[in-house]
């Protein structure tokens, strides 16, 4: 992204991971441009990462080519809502609001607009999201790679190509995180009973947690097929495994999961009016 000025509308957790991940990529402080209502969120990204401070979200639109939407959903249309959209250049919008659709922004921002809207996942924190892409038709190749530059900075990226899919999307990984906190939860519960500290039985789950994934992310075989190498018939793993499954845990986890879904879908209809 040689010569792009990249602005954030919102200053908060995930625009300042999102800022410190493209600094540390290379991209130059002063080609980020930030503006929040809440001056010590401003005043702290200057001082952690040397970005400029812009006094309104319309000066930061004017003089940027990718304007980040940060604000929490329910701020969005009022935040853009009196945003004049320069017609002499195509600025890229680049929205990671959850539940506000590309129709809404686009009737907001005047209509036909360049919009990106992204579903990070709260890992992107600490580098190391999940965020799936969606461009309206009026974003260019070149702006889908810089879109995607921009969200690779907190971690991995995946376009879809329907803007329905956002709110699976929404379900499976944003609300995600959660659910293995929750099995992690357990976990950690489950070992104290059995006589762990909580320190041991915390950093046991963890650990635990982390070089699973590593593992799923690094095999060629799917979920399934690694399930089945480390459960041995007849041994521990194979008799909790039978625990799980007699308590029905994966139509559970599609049940839990379907409501996220459905909830995703209410609120994007909600905030769109």
């Amino acid at each position: 992204m040689k010569n792009v000025t990249i602005g954030f509308i919102g200053g908060g957790s995930m625009a300042r991971s999102l800022i410190g991940g493209l600094v540390a990529s290379g991209i130059a402080p002063d080609a980020l441009q930030v503006h929040d209502l809440k001056a010590d969120a401003v005043d702290a990204l200057v001082r952690d990462f040397g970005v400029r401070a812009v006094p309104d979200n319309q000066q930061l639109l004017d003089h940027c080519d990718i304007v980040v939407l940060a604000v929490k959903p329910q701020a969005m249309k009022s935040a853009v809502g009196m945003l004049k959209v320069p017609a002499a250049r195509k600025v890229l919008f680049v929205s990671i609001a959850a539940g506000i659709r590309a129709g809404a922004l686009q009737r907001w921002l005047g209509g036909g607009c360049a919009i990106v809207r992204a579903m990070p996942n709260t890992p992107a924190l600490v580098q190391s999201g999940a965020t799936a892409l969606y461009a309206t038709p009026e974003v260019s190749d070149a702006q889908k790679d810089d879109a995607e530059s921009v969200l690779r900075a907190v971690g991995m990226t995946l376009w879809v190509q329907d803007e329905a899919q956002i709110d699976a999307v929404t379900a499976l990984s944003g609300s995600g995180p959660a659910y293995i906190f929750l099995v992690m939860e357990a976990m950690e519960k489950a070992g104290q009973q059995l006589g762990l500290t909580p320190e041991a039985a915390h950093l046991l789950t963890v650990e635990t947690a982390f070089g699973a994934a590593k593992l799923a992310l690094e095999a060629r075989e799917g979920s399934a097929a690694l399930r089945e190498k480390v459960t041995s018939p007849g041994g521990t793993t194979e008799q909790a495994l039978k625990v799980l499954q007699d308590g029905d845990l994966v139509r559970l986890f599609e049940r839990a999961i379907s409501a996220a879904h459905r909830r995703s879908v209410e609120l994007a209809n909600e905030l769109g009016s």
